[in-house]
């Protein structure tokens, strides 16, 4: 990398700024903007649920595919021009078939954006020493605006920009990724030390410790599921007022970015299995007050735990594969953590609601055991992790 470590990390932020841009717009408002082109909520979830399959088998292969040629930045720009062309076919007037081919069409070519990005940018952190953590608040940060500015254009004469400002957003996340330098391709699988032709003779992925890490990794995130199907129906509920119900969030996000923030130093002192377990910790005890806080302070004080329970989560799992991972399947290895996150978070919907309709309470007591499991989960591989880290 011939950059300067302070600009290369600038254009690393600026990737997540630009493509969490577009995500914080299509997934609370395309709903919407489908709506008004004439699709039932039944359509919508059709759409929606399809997209969401292809997405979650999507990210692996196409992860693995610009790991097999070695063009992270590359593949990246093709995959954002694709999501772009897809999100096009919005304004052709030809019904349902083309609204679900751009939607979907959509999905699965971002799908692989974010794992080969934090691929990208844990190699940065590795070859210059940047932080990744910094680099990546500013996909958190992309995302809150792009909700607040999506907000404002969310209504039946103007929902069309929300669909243009997706397909800009792919388009500006493929040109920041060929403004970053080329990174330096390791080892390739024909080169390896003993003339085999294994691809990935030195990667995890038929190891059988390395599933049940990724099904532990991904628990966590799954976790929020009942949050994030839920959340805003059950404050509505107790007649929390719609901007009030916004605030909640954003007091989420805001302690996400606070955590990123400060989380290149607290690295320095703490392994990634105990940004784990804070997370576990965190979770266990969040959801299961969540349903206790009657209160906004009390809402917004356990809201503030998302910059644990998300955050720490975040950094640890991915920090753990950078480790296990040699760095020319980080993709791969990403795209697999994206993947089993995706499986679980929608085992955990469709579990949350059928407990939901029984009590409204019920979703969030099953979350809090999910995060005490895979805190204990952890807690007995930690010894194992922090070996094969090691060896790494």
């Amino acid at each position: 990398m011939s950059l300067d470590r302070s600009s290369i990390s600038s254009r690393v932020s600026a990737l997540f700024a630009s493509h969490f841009f577009g995500v914080g717009l299509f997934l609370p408002f395309i709903p919407v903007v489908l709506g008004f082109r004439g699709l039932t909520a039944a359509e919508i979830g059709f759409v929606l649920g399809i997209g969401t399959i292809a997405r979650i088998a999507a990210s692996p292969l196409l992860s693995n595919l610009s790991d097999r040629t070695g063009q992270r930045r590359l593949s990246i720009l093709i995959y954002s021009l694709a999501a772009a062309f897809f999100i096009g076919l919005y304004f052709l007037p030809l019904g349902l078939v083309f609204l679900s081919v751009a939607v979907i069409g959509y999905m699965v070519m971002n799908a692989p954006v974010v794992p080969l990005s934090d691929a990208y940018a844990l190699d940065v952190q590795r070859n210059t020493g940047a932080d990744y953590a910094r680099m990546r608040l500013w996909g958190s940060a992309g995302f809150v605006f792009a909700s607040i500015f999506g907000g404002s254009l969310a209504a039946e004469g103007t929902s069309w920009l929300i669909v243009v400002a997706v397909g800009l957003a792919s388009l500006a996340t493929g040109a920041v990724a060929m403004s970053l330098p080329r990174q330096k391709r390791g080892e390739t699988p024909s080169e390896a030390a003993d003339g085999t032709s294994d691809d990935h003779k030195d990667a995890p992925f038929k190891s059988v410790w390395f599933w049940p890490l990724l099904m532990v990794l991904g628990l966590y995130q799954a976790s929020h599921s009942a949050f994030y199907g839920f959340g805003t129906l059950y404050w509505q509920a107790m007649d929390v007022p719609d901007f009030a119900i916004g605030l909640l969030w954003a007091t989420g996000v805001a302690a996400e970015i606070a955590l990123f923030t400060v989380a290149g130093k607290l690295a320095q002192r703490f392994d990634p299995p105990i940004f784990l377990l804070a997370a576990g910790v965190a979770a266990t005890l969040r959801w299961l007050l969540f349903p206790f806080a009657d209160t906004l302070p009390a809402m917004a004080a356990l809201q503030t735990l998302h910059g644990l329970s998300f955050g720490a989560a975040h950094l640890g799992a991915v920090a753990i594969l950078a480790r296990v991972v040699p760095s020319r399947w980080a993709g791969t290895g990403q795209g697999l953590l994206a993947t089993s996150v995706g499986i679980q978070m929608a085992i955990g919907l469709s579990i949350s609601g059928a407990i939901y309709e029984i009590n409204p309470d019920w979703p969030f007591f099953v979350m809090s055991v999910v995060a005490a499991i895979g805190t204990l989960l952890t807690l007995a591989m930690t010894p194992m992790l922090r070996s094969r880290m090691a060896a790494e």
